[in-house]
Order: C-alpha cells, then structure tokens, then sequence
C-alpha cells in the first residue's frame, strides 16, 4: 500500500453518513430502542458521538449526561453545556462526589498516595504520568506520582506497584459509577448507552471495564483519534472542545492522556499504528514521518504490546461449556 503523511484522512462526510446510518440501523433493529444517553465531558470524543446521534435521531431523542465529581476539571462542564446548545439535545446534571465519597474513592486513594508521599494532603493536586516518550525506549513497568503542594512546590517520585495499583482501582471507581448512571437515565427511557471509545483506546486499553468500556453501542471505536478530530471539524464541534488538550479528567492535576498512557502525540502513533498494521517496514515509515527505524521498531512493539496485554479487558466474560 502507498504510506504517505497523509493516509489517515477520511472523506469525513461519507464516513458521516455511514456512521449515521449504522446507528439508526444498530438502535432500531439489534437494540430495538429509540433514543441514546451519552456520557459528556467537553472532551472531542463524546462530543463527536453527541453530534452523530443527533444528527442521526433527531436532538429529542438524545440525552447528554454530565457527571462532574470533586477532580473534574471545572471547563468540563461549561464545554459540554456549549456542545449541547449547539447540537440542540436536553442534558441532565449527576454530581457523582457523594457517591464516590460512599464507596471510598477518595480514601482509597489518598491512603495510596500517602504510599509514596507520606505527608501527602487531601487539598494537594496529584497526578500518575508515565516515565517518557515510547520512541525513546523500548518499554517502561513503572509510573511516577507527581503531586502540587499548598505553596505550589512540585515533586515527583516513582510510584511502589503496590500504590500504583490501589491509585488506579480507586481511581477506577470514578468510571464505573459513571457507567451505573448512565444506565439508569438510558432503562429510566428505554433507550441505549453509548460509548464514546475511540480505536487509540479500545484496541490498546485506555478505558476500564464495566466504566466507560461499558456501552451498548461504540459508533467510533474504529477510528483513530486524528480521524475523529476530521469528524468533529466536519460535524462543527464547538472550536473550544477541538483545541481542548486531551485529559484523563480522572485526578486532580489535569494529566494529558499522552502523558498518563499513550506516550506519543496522536498523529505520531496513529500513523505508526496504520503502518503497523498494514505491514509497512520500518525503514518506510520512518522515512515518512522524519523517525529512525529504531524508533519506529520501539513504537511498533509497544503498540503491539499494549494490544496483547491488554486483550482481558475487550473479552466477553468466560464461561464453562
């Protein structure tokens, strides 16, 4: 195949119409249901499934729910008012605080956290980044904590697996309840969740089980993040919500999904990803995107890694015959 800087573009308006097409079809006759409720954030990937199934179904038969709780950055909930008065679909606010409060979240958390920083404080900012570019090193088995003081002192220390794993179980709560609300505002109108995965996360793992990997239908789960912004300028997401960085929007120092798990900005990796994919060497896509073949080798096998490791989360649960 030609591999070229340009091979991940879209005709974004027959990609749209295929998407529609494919939701009304999935909705009305696998589903059998009539209307969607979607989990937004002000981020470009709900924003685009918002805009999709609006455009699909009509704005009446789409609901967007926020769920802001006490880590949520406070824009999320401005931008995702602005995408649903620019798409014309209701929204309905769920402060989730309490709830994660009654489960532990926070406790949990912080009793991790404390792990690494005993002194650490509930009013400090904190934040799990990974150790570096993917291109730079072949792989990584640790992350770092890196936490703002009262005074706006920063540190930084290497995470024990230990806390590392209590840091993300809790953490993980914050989807799962996400999900159990969904679900009640979808039965309360007999309609469907869903989800608002994209390929970069779906395919290496970057969602939790039974949170936001939880849906009824995935419309963008087989495109790559650079093909999603196409569709959001196409279907005319707010400017806000494009130029917004991407985020976890999971800890209280905003973390950037590049530097939490991807280690790679989106274009970089998802053309790496495609070459990958359809068999390009190394010395060719190098070529293309101004790498070294050693970087690109180190990219391949870290996607490919990811993929392997993290297959346990996309299988159906497992059953004796």
């Amino acid at each position: 195949m030609d591999f070229n800087k340009d091979s991940l573009k879209i005709d974004a308006a027959a990609v749209t119409d295929q998407l529609c097409n494919a939701i009304i079809e999935q909705l009305r006759t696998k589903l059998k249901k009539t209307g969607t409720v979607i989990g937004i954030s002000g981020g470009i990937d709900s924003s685009v499934c918002a805009a999709l199934c609006a455009r699909a179904l009509g704005p009446k038969k789409v609901v967007g729910i926020m769920m802001p709780e006490t880590d949520s950055a406070s824009e999320s909930a401005e931008l995702a008012g602005i995408l649903a008065e620019k798409f014309g679909f209701e929204t309905v606010m769920e402060n989730i605080s309490a709830g994660l409060a009654g489960l532990g979240c926070y406790e949990r958390r912080n009793e991790a956290m404390k792990m690494v920083f005993p002194d650490f404080q509930e009013s400090w900012k904190a934040k799990i980044v990974n150790p570096g570019n993917i291109l730079d090193k072949d792989t990584f088995n640790f992350f770092n904590l890196t936490v703002e003081t009262d005074s706006g002192e920063v540190l930084t220390r290497r995470m024990p697996l230990k806390a590392y794993l209590q840091v993300v179980a809790a953490s993980n709560l914050k989807q799962r309840l996400r999900m159990t609300m969904l679900y009640y505002h979808a039965e309360l109108r007999n309609w469907a969740v869903v989800g608002t995965g994209n390929k970069d996360e779906h395919q290496q793992g970057f969602f939790v089980k039974y949170g936001d990997g939880g849906a009824d239908m995935k419309p963008i789960a087989h495109l790559y993040k650079v093909q999603v912004y196409q569709l959001a300028e196409y279907l005319g997401v707010p400017k806000e919500i494009i130029e917004r960085t991407p985020t976890t929007d999971t800890y209280s120092a905003e973390v950037t999904q590049e530097e939490f798990f991807f280690g790679l900005d989106f274009y970089t990796m998802d053309m790496l990803w495609h070459a990958m994919e359809n068999d390009i060497e190394p010395d060719r896509a190098a070529s293309v995107l101004g790498l070294s073949v050693d970087q690109v080798e180190k990219a391949y096998a870290n996607i490919n890694r990811k993929i392997v490791a993290t297959e346990y989360l996309r299988m159906s649960p497992l059953e004796i015959e």
